[in-house]
C-alpha cells in the first residue's frame, strides 16, 4: 500500500509577479526549489492565504537567489502580487519508505528569504 504524503513545501511565500500572458505555470527561485526538494515541471498545489484560493500548476525555474514567485498564465488570476501563498507537493510512499520519511519544509519571510527549515510541524495545541 502507498500513502500520499507531503513531500516538500514553501510556507508563506510572497507572490512577486503575476504574468497573465506568460506560459502557464509558477516560476520559483531555483534555490528555493532545490531547498524544498522540488523539481522543475513538478505538479504543485498552491494555497493562497489572502483569498483562500487553492489550485494546481507546475514549477518552472526562476533565477537563483532572486526570490521570485511568479504566477503565470491562468494561475495569474488566482492571486495578486503581494499575496502570501503556501506551495506544496506530494508523493506516494511505501510502508518501508515511511520508516525514514521526512518532508522538506521551508519557511519564508515577506521577502522570500529563508527564515528556517524543518521536517516536522509542532503538534497544534488548544
Amino acid at each position: 500500500m502507498l500513502s500520499k504524503m507531503l513531500k516538500g513545501k514553501l510556507h508563506m511565500a510572497r507572490v512577486t509577479h503575476a504574468e497573465l500572458w506568460y506560459d502557464g505555470s509558477c516560476a520559483i527561485d531555483s534555490d528555493l526549489v532545490a531547498l524544498a526538494g522540488l523539481r522543475e515541471f513538478e505538479q504543485i498545489d498552491i494555497y493562497n492565504v489572502n483569498n483562500g484560493q487553492r489550485f494546481h500548476t507546475y514549477i518552472i525555474l526562476a533565477e537563483a537567489g532572486s526570490g521570485i514567485i511568479s504566477l503565470n498564465g491562468a494561475a495569474a488570476r488566482m492571486a495578486q502580487v503581494g499575496d502570501r501563498v503556501i506551495i506544496a507537493t506530494y508523493a506516494d510512499y511505501s510502508e518501508e519508505e515511511l520508516q525514514s520519511y521526512q518532508p522538506k519544509l521551508v519557511y519564508l519571510n515577506e521577502n522570500n528569504r529563508v527564515e528556517r527549515t524543518a521536517n516536522v510541524i509542532p503538534v497544534q495545541g488548544a
